[in-house]
């Protein structure tokens, strides 16, 4: 029998800052680079009730750990609910399930981050934002934490959102945070350009993009998903979390492939990769460069051990007893 935390949203929400998601993805991502096997999500699709069941697993032997997301959204209760499972990566044996809907914009955030340090020039002063909702504030947070930025510029279709967002983080950042009436105020002139939307057509033009500005973008997890044009792509070094995930769901750059824009030897590298220093990541203060974040369970399962760390150290959560497969597969 083996003791296994369960950890609810409530149990790990302010459990760790967002420079120690950052740093625990970052990890996760050296990792990757290094060898250590990810495969990108597989999604079942439900036509009645509309939805989807989704789930993608790495394992990380330098972190010590192993495991993953399975979700369910849409059907008939149109909601998503999201079990994390992280196992030890040396003996197999569980240590955690967490309910991970709460952690998901700071893992995802911390990926970004990781991203931006990567690729962006390091005197980025401006960061543009589109998109206003939990993965945007969990963008902003973590990627605030690895470049110092004087000025914020939000756009959502929303006037209210975007301004709200603008007041929250007028408060809580040191840049000074605006909201702007358009995706090209967002765009033009920034350093850093994030998208964090659900949109099925580009939410920018290409052309606005000054040179050497960097892009994450973080919706093109299906390939009907398409934040980023074909403009935008084929200025780009582009780097994908998983470069098996590029061509299955980055939708943006599957797009671009359909447009001829670009063909598939224009992935520069994954972003492990460059974590690594396998590949080169930004060579030149003019060069345009993408992030693709998907979603993967690389930042997932280095995210969940550090809370699972954390949890142990404090004494958060409560416990799960299972039993391994030579106990509880008796054949009675």
């Amino acid at each position: 029998m083996t003791d296994v935390r369960f950890l609810t949203s409530e149990d790990v929400n302010g459990l760790a800052t967002p420079a120690e998601y950052v740093d625990a993805v970052r990890e996760g991502y050296r990792d990757r680079g290094e060898g250590a096997p990810a495969e990108p999500r597989t999604k079942l699709v439900s036509a009645d009730p509309p939805g989807m069941l989704t789930g993608y697993m790495a394992v990380l032997p330098g972190v010590g750990a192993m495991g993953g997301y399975v979700y369910a959204a849409g059907f008939g209760d149109r909601d998503a609910h999201f079990f994390l499972q992280l196992f030890d990566a040396d003996s197999g044996k569980p240590l955690a399930l967490f309910d991970g809907a709460s952690l998901n914009p700071y893992k995802t955030g911390a990926a970004g981050a990781v991203g931006v340090e990567a690729l962006a020039r390091r005197d980025a002063e401006t960061l543009g934002i589109i998109g206003s909702g939990a993965q945007a504030r969990g963008q902003v947070r973590a990627t605030t934490t690895v470049r110092e930025f004087d000025r914020v510029n939000v756009y959502s279709p929303t006037k209210a959102n975007r301004e709200a967002f603008a007041a929250e983080f007028n408060e809580e950042l040191d840049a000074s945070v605006g909201a702007v009436a358009s995706s090209a105020a967002a765009v033009e002139g920034a350093d850093v350009v994030i998208t964090a939307t659900n949109a099925a057509e580009p939410v920018f033009d290409g052309d606005l993009l000054d040179s050497g500005t960097h892009v994450t973008t973080m919706g093109q997890y299906d390939p009907e998903k398409r934040e980023l044009d074909a403009t935008t792509i084929a200025r780009s070094k582009y780097v994908p979390d998983l470069r098996d995930r590029a061509f299955s769901d980055a939708g943006a750059f599957l797009g671009a492939i359909e447009e001829g824009a670009v063909d598939e030897a224009h992935v520069h590298a994954e972003l492990g990769e460059v974590v690594a220093g396998v590949e080169p990541g930004r060579e030149a203060d003019d060069e345009v460069t993408v992030f693709d974040s998907g979603g993967t369970a690389i930042e997932t399962v280095a995210a969940a051990h550090m809370l699972y760390e954390k949890a142990v150290e404090a004494d958060v959560g409560s416990g799960i007893e299972m039993f391994p497969a030579s106990e509880a597969l008796t054949g009675e």
